[in-house]
């Protein structure tokens, strides 16, 4: 399992998208129970593939941009970077590494039948 955590018991698992509807170094918008998702599927060094998912939405600018941000690292933390004003979110635990008041919501992701899931 990449993404998140551990998964509450309450949780349920929902495909949102096939593997190859996400290029590599790239993520998508998931819409899910009225909530938009950012999926993320990250290659690294090793050319293996994980996934993340947390909140599409940016708290600093109020837009719903975070799946189109740029996908990078910050030490050992693998974050993208919100399009519009820059702040960077890890894909782990969905904390702004500039103020974490502003962290988004981090989902566990995983790929089974080359369906990519998360917990929500």
């Amino acid at each position: 399992m990449d993404g998140a955590g551990a998964v509450s018991p309450a949780a349920q698992w929902v495909s949102v998208c096939r593997i190859e509807d996400i290029w590599p170094d790239t993520g998508v918008c998931a819409l899910v129970d009225g909530r938009q998702i950012a999926v993320f599927r990250v290659r690294d060094r090793d050319g293996h593939d994980r996934y993340h998912a947390i909140d599409n939405h940016d708290p600093q600018s109020q837009a719903n941009v975070l799946s189109r941000g740029l996908i990078g690292s910050i030490g050992a933390r693998t974050v993208v970077a919100s399009p519009i004003y820059k702040q960077h979110y890890d894909l782990t635990t969905g904390e702004c590494l500039e103020d974490a008041a502003h962290s988004v919501r981090a989902y566990a992701v995983r790929v089974d039948d080359d369906h990519v899931w998360i917990a929500v």
